[in-house]
């Protein structure tokens, strides 16, 4: 797949549109979509996206992304795109529908198709939508495809929900929305080692500042390295201050400073709380331990 973050002539493309931050269930049939179209018709695919959330430019805040930039990439590659576009939205945020439809996705790519999901918005004030694209298709010679909304029980997957149930701690149901499980990754850190005093070393990590931020409390997770549980949060039992990932691996004991690590979350088990003496968090970490 080849990353361009300017618009460059592309002709005759399947093209999918949208953030996709998460490439969740619903995110994932939009660009495959695309994906089949274009290689049930001899074409090349790619998604049209942007480096940052449109709220970045709109709200002078950016939410929380559900996965970091790359990862997005990632996972979009893994679906079998082509090409992946980053625009800047500020550049194109002027522009009404007509003028994006016509002045970028027709000019630069001259789409067979166009595929989105029923809620897709874009142009100046949000005047474009499915039905926009629906009545110009054949104007501009695509086909378009609007993707209905995925359901799980009855409740629409959507990022801004997913974000809800991760912030809540319901990771399993953010799971079967993303339909794999969240996760992070960085360098394994040194801590301060109290872990280990009390026979149980913890691999630590930044927690991403840009990461949609869980709980603080203990989780069942999934590493590199095996399985285990993660605390996330200050320690206020150690009087800690500043929110620190650490993850403690089953049968595992290995020295992993400075290597990468990745943390799956399967689910969370409690939150994190102040204990009267490290004795009683050693008792409470096997017994977290014990319930995976």
């Amino acid at each position: 797949m080849q990353i361009f973050t300017e618009l460059n002539k592309n002709p005759d493309l399947s093209l999918a549109l949208g953030f996709f931050d998460g490439v969740h269930l619903g995110h994932k049939a939009v660009i495959e979509n695309a994906v089949s179209f274009a290689h049930n018709n001899n074409c090349k695919s790619a998604v049209i996206t942007f480096k940052d959330h449109p709220c970045c430019f709109f709200y002078g805040k950016c939410p929380k992304y559900i996965l970091p930039r790359k990862e997005r990439e990632d996972k979009i590659k893994k679906l079998g795109v082509d090409f992946l576009y980053e625009l800047d939205f500020e550049s194109i945020s002027g522009l009404t529908a007509e003028e994006y439809l016509k002045d970028v996705l027709v000019k630069y790519f001259t789409p067979l198709a166009i595929t989105t999901g029923w809620n897709h918005n874009f142009g100046y004030q949000k005047s474009g939508n499915a039905k926009f694209l629906r009545d110009n298709s054949q104007k501009f010679g695509y086909e378009y495809f609007e993707l209905p909304p995925q359901k799980l029980n009855n409740e629409i997957v959507s990022s801004s929900a997913i974000r809800k149930y991760l912030s809540q701690g319901n990771i399993e149901k953010a799971n079967s929305m993303l339909g794999y499980k969240f996760y992070t990754s960085g360098t394994v850190i040194k801590g301060n080692q109290i872990g280990r005093t009390i026979g149980f070393k913890t691999a630590n990590i930044n927690y991403p500042e840009k990461l949609t931020e869980l709980p603080h409390g203990v989780y069942s997770v999934n590493t590199t390295y095996g399985k285990g549980i993660a605390n996330f949060g200050i320690r206020p039992t150690i009087n800690g201050s500043t929110p620190v990932l650490e993850a403690h691996i089953k049968d595992f004991d290995k020295d992993i400073y400075e290597m990468p690590i990745k943390i799956e979350f399967n689910k969370m088990i409690r939150r994190e709380k102040k204990f009267p003496s490290l004795d009683d968090l050693k008792q409470q970490i096997q017994i977290d331990i014990n319930s995976i």
